[in-house]
């Protein structure tokens, strides 16, 4: 297992989670089988938005004896009433809720304290002065949490939280799909029908910015939605009309800037391991630039998707890693001093480009590399 560290909260985590709904309806001796298969696999990012109880005490029961082992991502604001989940911004129970998870987790602490599903910006603009940020800076002062984080679909939404410096970590849905669509405080659009009947033609701006604004401030991405809920595996549901593999969403997901570990929304212990397979994986089958060209509806035509079919460079240039801090920069007045630090450390520069066009005749989606590395030269200076 790989692992990488979340951001700037130094937290590290394995590139592959876990998300919570295979947890839920299992019994105690399932729940432990799972983690017994994490433990192994050394997978130790739980997600855990669900509120369910009776999940809560079952993986409580799991962890005991290697609690530390785990790093838990545990949601504020989501909270169980009459036998199913709720979101809550009223304080009351948003702290009944916390402690109840903490109690039945059997531990006094966890790593990641989400604040969970602000899609709407106006929202995030309560949110952020109200009793349930005072709250989770109060949890965060006392060490009660790591870190603060908020679950989002929504960019729009998302970027003034972390443009706000509140927020340590985003969980975002990330996928090949949804990063085509623009933002919208309803989740639903992600996954219209209608929305997808018109060809689409590279990610939507924010969503780019999200990410790019996110490697630059520190602020560690974990993934939801990264296989969209199973669609993206079957060409009848997929709204790209081509089915990908599992592999396949991991690998772009884990390309995205920021992006620390995808939550694997596995259902069962076969589906678990199969995403925890993607270590393991040969290059080709986690490739996803051939696919991705081909899908009849999509277009990324002259995006960089960072998928290494540039390389090799006869001048030994990374040209996925220059284009991509070339991205993080070319919207700034002042280079930030991360980005230009993790530039000067490349063993080659765009400066060094030949125009050879060896790297544009390999890319799949037409990217001007050679135009993208005089554009780097003069704006780094090598």
């Amino acid at each position: 297992m790989e692992y990488r560290i979340l951001g700037r909260t130094g937290i590290r985590v394995s590139e592959i989670g876990m998300g919570c709904e295979g947890l839920a309806g299992k019994s105690p001796e399932q729940v432990k089988e799972l983690v017994d298969i994490m433990e192994e696999g050394g997978v130790n990012c739980i997600d855990l938005y669900s509120p369910d109880p009776d999940m809560r005490t079952n993986l409580g029961l799991a962890l005991k004896g290697r609690r530390e082992k785990f790093v838990l991502q545990t949601h504020l604001c989501a909270v169980w009433k009459n036998g199913q989940y709720e979101r809550t911004r009223k304080i009351e129970e948003v702290k009944a809720g916390f402690e109840d998870a903490l109690a039945r987790l059997g531990t006094d602490h966890v790593e990641i304290g989400m604040i969970h599903y602000v899609d709407s910006p106006a929202e995030w603009e309560r949110l952020k002065d109200s009793p349930v940020m005072e709250y989770a800076l109060e949890l965060k002062r006392a060490g009660t949490i790591g870190c603060i984080g908020m679950s989002s679909h929504n960019p729009e939404a998302a970027l003034p939280a972390v443009k706000s410096g509140l927020i340590d970590v985003l969980m975002f849905s990330v996928n090949p799909c949804y990063d085509l669509q623009p933002g919208s405080e309803d989740v639903e659009q992600l996954w219209n029908e209608k929305n997808y009947e018109k060809p689409l033609i590279n990610m939507d701006p924010r969503r780019q910015e999200l990410y790019e604004v996110c490697q630059r401030m520190g602020v560690g991405i974990t993934v939801m939605k990264a296989f969209g809920g199973g669609d993206l595996l079957d060409a009848r549901l997929s709204p790209a009309a081509a089915a990908l593999t599992p592999f396949q969403c991991i690998h772009y997901a884990l390309t995205r800037p920021a992006v620390a570990s995808v939550m694997s929304g596995a259902r069962n212990a076969e589906e678990l391991k199969a995403s925890i397979a993607y270590e393991d994986a040969p290059q080709e089958e986690r490739d996803y630039a051939q696919a991705f060209a081909a899908m009849p509806k999509i277009s990324w035509k002259g995006h960089c998707m960072y998928c290494g079919h540039c390389a090799p460079c006869p001048q030994g240039i990374d040209v996925a890693a220059v284009t991509k801090f070339f991205s993080l920069a070319r919207i700034r007045e002042e280079i930030p001093e991360t980005v230009r630090e993790h530039y000067a450390v490349l063993p080659h520069h765009a400066g060094e480009c030949i125009g050879c066009g060896a790297c544009e005749k390999r890319c799949p989606f037409q990217v001007p590399v050679i135009e993208n590395m005089k554009k780097a030269r003069e704006l780094f200076g090598r």
